[in-house]
């Protein structure tokens, strides 16, 4: 499982290569894409949006009591974004012009063998397609500064503008739009756009003498979204409509129409509960969301830095995440239902809050809920170096999630006539 999910993740550099990779196993899962025919009970579908976004559905074959369970997860991660006209031609060198995406990590970027990946807009035969592009060769590198030229280079924080412009060549004729139009087989001037990022293109691998650990790019947040899709997958609950989704756009505040600050889950349930003839309050309010991604696992370096009372530590299971302010969707009845299905087979689970005082980072869960009025909880996986282009993660944590979620999607949420619940 563990490679499988490494290969993902190296195949997966942008939220357009990871959709187009779920979309993918979907389709080899027997998944249809949705266009305008109507659902149906007992089968399986899925829809995208902006290629970056998708939701899938599991539909019951009974739906005599129907609940609705969710999964949701994101795409993107922090990275460097091109501009439009994104070379840089100067006397030393020809350089990328790129804007910070997220709240990435800078340092971690330096000297490492970048590359590029996303979507291009060709013009073909009169239409406007998408063309998913993923370049494997190095194309360019952050060089860092020595410190013999600055002696306190290591007390400055690095200017994204000056110190963190990649270098591509010494050639003043290099011409990008012939280099994407070469490495997608047409014309340059049929190139009409793109929507491309930096990645780093080292691969995942696994380490430590008890192979406890593996690093790669983009744990935050593919580990979720892969482990809850296999979660998903075929995994029924006769009167259960399930629902997988993956948003892009979390990173930088889900507000986009392929976020979860968008329409697209509550549109998405909509259609189903008006081809199903299913109201959709009812369904809403029996129903629950799992908002999956990642959290911070207790450096062993920095052990001051958390509530050592909630710390999550890596290999040790899901971690159920709470915040005051709600930064968090979790309270004491969801995770209570969510306990209630990890206890029952035997999951592992822990919990992370933020050290008092110290403010920590949202996610996806209450942007959505703003569209989609459920009972929520969020819970990840534990990693290292959380928005750093290479990060770390447990490789017992990947079972324990798909686990999670595959008895999450089996079980059925019952709201009983006193307000009580039973699964």
């Amino acid at each position: 499982m563990i490679n499988d999910l490494i290969k993902f993740i190296d195949e997966s550099p942008t939220a357009f290569k990871a959709i187009s990779n779920i979309e993918e196993i979907l389709i080899n899962n027997g998944y249809e894409k949705l266009n305008k025919e109507k659902i149906q009970k007992n089968k399986k579908y899925y829809i995208t949006r902006n290629d970056s976004s998708i939701i899938a559905f599991n539909i019951g074959k009974k739906l005599s009591d129907p609940s609705v369970h969710i999964v949701a997860s994101h795409s993107d991660c922090p990275s460097m974004k091109l501009k439009p006209n994104p070379i840089v031609v100067t006397d030393m060198a020809v350089k990328l012009n790129v804007e910070e995406y997220g709240g990435m990590l800078y340092r971690p970027w330096f000297d490492r063998p970048l590359s590029i990946a996303g979507r291009v807009i060709v013009k073909e035969k009169g239409k406007i397609t998408s063309r998913i592009f993923m370049d494997e060769e190095p194309f360019c590198i952050i060089p860092s500064m020595a410190p013999h030229l600055d002696r306190n280079i290591e007390d400055k924080k690095p200017d994204l503008a000056v110190d963190m412009v990649p270098i591509i060549t010494l050639n003043k004729n290099f011409d990008f739009n012939a280099y994407l139009a070469n490495k997608l087989k047409v014309k340059k001037e049929n190139i009409s756009g793109f929507d491309l990022y930096l990645y780093p293109i080292q691969k995942g691998y696994v380490w430590s003498d008890k192979k406890e650990f593996f690093t790669c790019g983009h744990i935050d947040n593919l580990e979720s979204a892969y482990t809850s899709l296999l979660g998903f997958l075929n995994n029924f609950n006769d009167n259960n409509i399930n629902i997988y989704a993956c948003f892009d756009n979390e990173e930088v505040g889900s507000l986009s129409r392929q976020g979860a600050d968008s329409d697209f889950l509550k549109a998405s349930i909509e259609r189903v509960c008006k081809d199903l003839s299913l109201d959709y309050m009812s369904l809403i309010n029996q129903g629950m969301m799992l908002s999956i991604d990642n959290a911070h696992g207790l450096h062993p370096n920095h052990a001051e830095l958390y509530d050592l009372n909630n710390a999550p530590r890596l290999n040790e299971g899901v971690v159920i995440k709470y915040n005051a302010a709600q930064s968090y969707t979790t309270d004491s009845l969801s995770c209570a239902l969510l306990k209630k299905i990890m206890d029952d087979h035997k999951i592992k689970y822990q919990y992370f809050t933020n050290k008092t005082g110290r403010r920590g980072g949202g996610t996806l869960g209450n942007k959505a809920s703003r569209h989609v009025s459920i009972l929520s909880v969020d819970i990840g996986l534990s990693q290292w170096a959380m928005h750093s282009p290479v990060e770390t993660a447990g490789v017992k944590d990947v079972k324990y999630m798909v686990d999670t979620c595959k008895y999450f999607f089996k079980a059925h949420i019952k709201v009983n006539s006193d307000n009580s619940y039973t699964i």
